[in-house]
């Protein structure tokens, strides 16, 4: 299942969150498992919080691959709701989980001030995180730095489509005055960052909306066999090769910055040791990266704690 879901529903409400990528299911904390990452618990022991998707997973292991190395006892609890994995962070619960900067400053935001608050994200980062330390550290959570891996909202296209009609950008896709039916969620019409975003920021004429499952198989699938001609997928999409699939550049900053970052219980996991541990990820994990780690997990079926053990390796991040 996608994580798109998770970025579509922040904007939506904190009640359609649960209708989305992490809320896949209604297990209690206590209920959903968790794999032991590093040993026995104890001084110095810190749990990682995950959703349930494959991105999360491999994000949850990076971190706790990271502590491990630094001296600490980790293990990683799945859960399938932010509704469940953010309260529980909050209580000490869990001490650590990866998140995304404008979906958990949305979501906090309209924790606070309900469904219809207006948005505190936007598509920069700083301004982003800014909004998100404001609502996060009254609730004794502590944000730290925004990581290169971006994980938003995007469109794609068959490369034939591209390669006919130059396309490389969104607002190529405007000016080449193509008329588009895009395969997205039936909510698409009225949420800014799709139709309205296309067709104002970027003069792109959406024809009609085939309600399809957000960067499903059978959205991507409309999309190679031209039934459709552009899919709302994301930056992280590690299966748009084996469709024929290209991303279409957001050249104009339609979308809102939900670059990856660890967030930290500030009174059990708030120390400078291991924000600076956690950080040496955020400097060198980019999108294409995260892409191919996905890749890894969802086509060829490795396991998330091993191909995050590899690219901890490969980068040097660990001894």
């Amino acid at each position: 299942m996608s994580k798109i879901y998770r970025a579509a529903a922040a904007v939506a409400g904190v009640a359609a969150l649960t209708a989305g990528l992490t809320a896949c299911g209604g297990d209690s904390l206590e209920k959903s498992g968790g794999g032991d990452s590093s040993g026995k618990p104890g001084k110095g022991s810190l749990v990682i919080g995950s959703a349930s998707f494959a991105e999360s997973k491999i994000l949850a292991e990076l971190y706790a691959g990271l502590l491990k190395d630094a001296g600490y006892s980790t293990s990683i609890k799945t859960v399938d709701a932010r509704e469940l994995y953010e309260p529980a962070l909050e209580k000490g619960q869990m001490d650590v989980v990866p998140e995304y900067a404008a979906t958990l400053a949305e979501f906090l935001n309209q924790k606070k001030n309900g469904s219809n608050a207006a948005p505190v994200a936007s598509s920069d980062v700083d301004d982003t995180v800014t909004a998100l330390k404001k609502l996060a550290e009254p609730r004794g959570l502590k944000v730290l730095e925004p990581g290169k891996a971006v994980d938003q909202n995007a469109f794609a296209v068959s490369r034939d489509f591209a390669k006919k009609h130059g396309l490389k950008t969104l607002s190529d896709l405007g000016k080449s005055k193509q008329k588009v039916t895009l395969a997205a969620g039936d909510e698409c019409p009225k949420r800014p960052f799709c139709q309205p975003g296309l067709e104002k920021k970027y003069g792109i004429e959406v024809a009609g909306i085939d309600p399809l499952d957000i960067g499903s198989v059978q959205a991507k699938q409309a999309v190679k066999d031209g039934k459709d001609q552009m899919v709302l997928t994301t930056t992280t999409d590690s299966t748009l090769d084996q469709f024929g699939l290209v991303l279409l550049d957001d050249d104009k900053n339609l979308q809102n910055a939900d670059n990856v970052l660890p967030v930290v219980n500030a009174k059990s996991a708030g120390s400078q040791k291991i924000a600076d541990t956690l950080n040496k990820l955020n400097k060198v994990l980019t999108t294409a990266d995260l892409t191919e780690l996905n890749k890894k997990v969802d086509a060829e079926r490795l396991k998330p704690a091993d191909v995050a053990e590899e690219y901890l390796r490969d980068k040097g991040l660990v001894k």
